[in-house]
């Protein structure tokens, strides 16, 4: 490497290393997520003015600066998109603070060191990073390719037309952290060099969905005493906002779920990822009136299918014995590339029909909700697991839910252990006291003090 670029190598890392500083000593992060932009050595990308400490840039701003870096920048995308990320990550596992032999995104900061105008945004709101692969999509006018690492090698670039790539990233909390981490970045290095290696100049973006670390920071209003105040709980963190499917009436079915998990043949993939960005083509097909409900989920490339679709089909039916309607799921559908594999939930999945539904897990194998409609179905392929699941298709007022009807019995497994165990010390009791009421006093006592009795001896 030549004098000039150490030099500029040097500073870049001291600039990083800076912005970095002053971003963590006055920022505490509340719902946020950082997002870094870099280009390859040798490509260009618009200096943009990085945003005022502190502030929080929405889906809206967000969308300006990906306009902006995009108008130089490489069109051959590259997204990580990890499960969770927060600033303190960047803290306590990166070598720009400690150890940068140990560090967790050594791939991460070499790319942003040899990028001439990297983007680092370290505060977006979490909830706007849903909407950074469809952002992609619009402006760059071409469906994202989910791919696989352990695919790299058969994947060929094509420099004479744009390209979008998507790699998911997990994250998990806990003693595994930064051993987790540091498998993500050796990933993220095996798709650079795919990049490097095919002569390929690219733009690469790496943010979490969602913020890893939660850090309420109460502002301090003007004029407003900081003196002492009553303790009280931290409020929750925003959560995403269900998916809403809209008539010309307005919103008539709501579905909300932490995951959405399907799995094909030992290949998992969460459905749940990439939902809630608010886009009207997630739920194309999807129809509604005062019987039928039907909310269907659009995905692209998933799981090697070139399209696959997620079907929830509910009716509303009057049941004379308890004189009311009740929304009844009858079945959940997948159709993968001219394939159908049903499920009928009709027989757990209910609820009354100004009620939502909501089970913690729904799914064909630990909690049999979902029973396939026959053993040669393709179904039976097919492994569902939802998780913290919501939906209501009718008698939708507004993007809330109606009051749950959770499928949880009141006789849960803790309730009958309680039951048992008072029954059995009540019998005990029961028994004890029986014993003791049936005790007697002799009516007849010896006398120590009286002749001794003689028993006569015969010869």
């Amino acid at each position: 490497m030549t004098e000039v670029g150490m030099r500029r190598s040097s500073l870049s890392t001291m600039a990083f290393t800076s912005v970095l500083l002053f971003i963590c000593s006055i920022y505490s992060c509340y719902a946020q997520v950082p997002l870094l932009m870099w280009t390859s050595d040798g490509s260009n990308m618009p200096h943009l003015a990085q945003p005022i400490a502190g502030q929080t840039l929405s889906g809206g701003q967000l969308a300006s600066y990906m306009k902006s870096a995009l108008s130089i920048a490489p069109h051959n995308v590259v997204l990580f998109l990890q499960d969770k990320l927060s600033m303190e990550d960047f803290t306590m596992y990166g070598g720009v603070f400690g150890n940068k032999q140990d560090s967790a995104f050594s791939n991460v900061e070499s790319a942003l060191q040899m990028s001439s105008s990297p983007l680092m945004l370290p505060a977006l709101d979490w909830s706007a990073s849903h909407s950074i692969l469809e952002l992609f999509q619009g402006e760059l006018g071409i469906p994202a390719v989910h791919i696989d690492p352990s695919t790299l090698k058969e994947i060929k670039l094509n420099t004479a037309q744009p390209s979008l790539l998507a790699v998911h990233l997990p994250y998990t909390a806990g003693d595994q952290t930064k051993e987790l981490l540091l498998k993500n970045d050796a990933i993220i290095g095996e798709v650079l060099n795919m990049f490097k290696s095919q002569d390929v100049p690219y733009t690469a973006v790496y943010t979490g969905l969602k913020p890893s670390r939660v850090i309420e920071e109460t502002p301090v209003m003007a004029g407003r005493s900081v003196g002492r105040s009553l303790l009280q709980a931290p409020s929750e963190p925003s959560v995403k906002p269900p998916v809403v499917f809209n008539d010309t009436s307005g919103p008539c079915i709501l579905l909300w779920a932490d995951t959405l998990l399907a799995s094909y043949k030992g290949e998992e993939v969460d459905l749940a990822r990439d939902i809630f960005n608010g886009s009207a083509e997630v739920t194309a097909g999807s129809v509604c009136n005062e019987t039928v409900s039907r909310l269907v989920l659009n995905y692209k490339n998933v799981l090697g299918f070139q399209s696959l679709q997620l079907i929830f089909s509910m009716r509303k039916i009057f049941f004379a014995v308890s004189a009311r309607n009740w929304s009844v799921m009858e079945q959940v559908v997948l159709e993968y590339d001219g394939q159908r594999a049903i499920f009928n939930g009709s027989s757990g999945i209910y609820s009354p029909a100004e009620y939502s539904f909501h089970c913690q897990n729904v799914g064909n194998a630990q909690s049999p909700l979902l029973v396939p409609y026959s053993a040669t179905d393709n179904a039976t392929e097919w492994t569902l697991s939802f998780t913290d699941f919501q939906i209501q298709g009718f008698n939708v007022t507004g993007n809330n839910f109606s009051y749950a009807s959770d499928c949880a019995g009141f006789f849960t497994p803790g309730i009958w252990m309680g039951l048992l165990t008072s029954l059995l010390m009540v019998l005990i009791l029961t028994y004890g006291l029986h014993m003791i009421m049936q005790l007697r006093t002799m009516d007849r006592f010896d006398d120590p003090k009286g002749p001794a009795i003689s028993v006569p001896q015969s010869e």
